[in-house]
């Protein structure tokens, strides 16, 4: 199966095209990769991860030509940084 597997730090992107085994699992894929070693930070414990950016689990079977993502844990709460740009956009 070809498959592709994507993840971006706040410095560079990353996206991989891989052949994996039919029956392979998302994290399957994640591993051979090799994204874990080149990018120590993410923990498959903590990061969510997705099929063409919707939300699954590890263990979800892949299908030929998924693109497997790994997510960036949020750092900010999205509605307070849209509340400080309005207030910046009412000062103007």
């Amino acid at each position: 199966m070809h498959i592709g597997v994507a993840y971006a730090d706040k410095f560079k992107q990353t996206w991989l095209k891989l052949d994996v085994p039919d029956g392979s699992t998302v994290e399957d894929a994640i591993h051979r990769s090799g994204l874990l070693a080149q990018f120590p930070e993410i923990d498959l414990n903590r990061n969510r991860v997705g099929i063409f950016g919707k939300l699954v689990k590890l263990d979800t079977p892949l299908a030929d030509g998924n693109r497997v993502e790994i997510y960036r844990p949020i750092t900010a709460d999205p509605e307070a940084v849209e509340r400080r740009g309005r207030v910046e956009d009412a000062d103007d």
